[in-house]
Parts: C-alpha cells; structure tokens; sequence
C-alpha cells in the first residue's frame, strides 16, 4: 500500500487485499485470504484493549504503527461472522499548507488567539491531515500550551515552540465528553478535538472558543451552510436561537474540502471552499431566514479570503493543475459551471 501511494488498505476473507489509491479500490494479485489469515493479522496488532472492545462489540478502533513503514488508523469489524481489517495510512509528518495546496487564508486562521476552526468534508477527504498542518503551524511559531483529544491518535507532534498534549479515547481518558470537562483545567490555549460527533462535544466546543481559547475540530459535512445547520441539529430547536448566536459569536472560519484528481493522474489536490467570519456571514447565521445566504456570501469574499467549491476548482483549472473532465465532474452544478467557463473563456482545455 505505502508503495504504491494508497490511502486504505482492506483485509476481507473471500478476496485478495484491496487498496483504495486515488479513490478507486484496486485488488492486489495475491490470493484471497482466509479466515485464519485476517485473524491473525488482526491478533497480531490489536492492542489489549482494542482486543476487548472487539471481544463484546464485535468491532474496534485503534492506531497502529511499526518504526520504518508508518502510522495506521485500523477499524477491526466483524461481517457474516468473520473478522475483516481496513488499515488507513496516515501522513507520517505534518506539511506546510503550501505542501498541501491548502489556501493561504488557513495560515491567518491558524494565528488567531482565540474562537472555533472547522475543517469539513466527506471521509477520505484530508480533513485529519489539514487539522495536523495547523496544529503543527502553531507549535511551530507559537509558545502555547496545545491538548489534542482523539480517537485514535494519528498524527504525532513532537513539542516544538509550543508543548503539545495528545490524549487517545480509551487509552488517556475514558471519553470526549470527560476530556473536554477537564479539559479547562489543563491551562490550553489550543485544543484539538478530532471529531465533534454529538451535542456534548459540540457545547464543549463552543463554550472553550467562547472563554478564550483556540479550538479546532472537524464535521463530516460537505460546506459551510450545511455546516451551520448540522450543528444546529445537536441541539432541541428551543435552543437554537442562542446556538446561532454564540456560533457566531466565536466562529473563526469554516474549511470544506474534496479531493480531485491532478491533470497528470497522479494523486490528489483539494478544492476548498473557504468562509471567514465577516458581519456579513454573522448576521446569516443568526438569521434563520439569511442562513441560505451564505453561499453567495462566500463567493463575494474574496477579499477576506474566502472562496466557494467552484471558484477553488476553477482556479485549479486554469493553472492546469486539474483536467476540464475533473473540473465538470466535481463542480457544484455542471450546467453553471460550464457557463461560468465560457464567459472565462476556458471551453478551450476540454478534451478533443
């Protein structure tokens, strides 16, 4: 898997490895496996209390690393009773945003002292990746105290300017919600929650961005406004007027991304959608009604850094950094955007 770039590695009793490269899955040519083959691959890395967890849940969590090759997150689930493996490789050191094709924008984020950063985006998307390059920008230039709650641990940060603070679900502490109670306590002034996943974590987000601290977190959501709302969601609609406003309140920006292809069909770049907290976009959060507003909110903001989906693609499309194909493909509207391309006159970079 390492060697040939891919992101996931799936171990299934019945067929041979699989490796997701790019995003296609591509079977190995090896035999299929056996039983007693995922087994034992499974016995062989699962710690004692993923081994447990697997014991009475039939499915476990953990992180895997071996010095030399790198860092997995490991999903060990049971399917028609036998055990199947999917291994995913983690970046094994941080990059610089540039490295990353991120939008110089992230950098201003990553400098503010205080308020809530949200990096979403569907599975596979480099939302893990991008949370390590902030993190890693800020114990670069920093002198700060950083606490990081996951589940599992991905990325390693060695302390740098700043100390950094890595606590794994079910290894550090028992839970989110029992990290982010004490967390307080801890004198941080940036915390990392891997994932807000339910409304104790999302008020315990909240609550730090609120009383001075930097708090960076992802959602598996696909832009800003649906962002917005899935927060929202955690939450009894009784509560949802003071919600939107302490959102607004300590909102810093909001990074959505998608992979897509390069022009030369190796790898992958993001296309990311940016929106940074303006009186605009607050007064479109704490109005229900002008909620849907923040669409053409962003692809007005240029001038504070933001851009929509279709403006990053398009912008990866005329440094030739992606393919026509892709950019139709990916765009949010492939009528809108073909239009938007021939007013720009780019028509041209399609394939004869």
């Amino acid at each position: 898997m390492l060697e040939v770039r891919g992101s996931d590695l799936h171990l299934k009793v019945g067929s041979p490895p699989i490796i997701r490269i790019d995003g296609n899955l591509q079977p190995v040519d090896l035999p299929p496996l056996a039983s007693s083959d995922v087994e034992s691959y499974a016995q062989g890395i699962m710690p004692p209390r993923a081994v447990a967890s697997f014991r009475e849940e039939h499915e476990a969590d953990f992180a895997y690393g071996k010095p030399n090759l790198g860092r997995f997150r490991v999903n060990v689930y049971r399917q028609r009773t036998s055990v199947s493996l999917v291994l995913r490789s983690v970046v094994p050191a941080s990059k610089s945003f540039d490295e990353l094709g991120l939008p110089p924008v992230l950098k201003n984020l990553a400098h503010k002292r205080h308020g809530l950063i949200l990096i979403t985006g569907p599975t596979g998307s480099g939302k893990t990746t991008t949370m390590a390059s902030v993190i890693d920008h800020i114990n670069t230039t920093r002198r700060v105290n950083i606490i990081t709650i996951e589940d599992p641990i991905e990325v390693l940060h060695p302390d740098k300017m700043a100390i950094v603070s890595q606590r794994e679900i079910g290894v550090d502490t028992a839970d989110f919600g029992q990290a982010l109670r004490r967390v307080l306590r801890q004198d941080p002034d940036v915390i990392l929650i891997g994932e807000m996943r339910d409304r104790e974590t999302v008020d315990a987000a909240l609550m730090a961005a609120e009383t001075g601290h930097l708090v960076v977190s992802s959602l598996h959501t696909i832009d800003a406004a649906e962002t917005i709302n899935r927060i929202l969601d955690f939450f009894p609609p009784f509560q949802h007027k003071a919600v939107r406003l302490g959102l607004a309140g300590s909102l810093q920006g909001i990074l959505s991304q998608r992979l897509v292809r390069k022009a030369d069909g190796v790898g992958r770049i993001p296309a990311v959608e940016v929106l940074t907290m303006t009186p605009r976009v607050y007064e479109r959060i704490v109005d229900e009604d002008k909620t849907i507003e923040i669409k053409e909110v962003i692809e007005e903001g240029d001038f504070y850094g933001m851009q929509s989906f279709d403006q990053s693609i398009m912008e990866l499309l005329r440094t030739d950094e992606i393919s026509y194909e892709e950019a139709i493909a990916n765009a949010t509207s492939s009528s809108d955007f073909k239009l938007r391309l021939q007013s720009e006159g780019l028509t041209d970079r399609a394939s004869a």
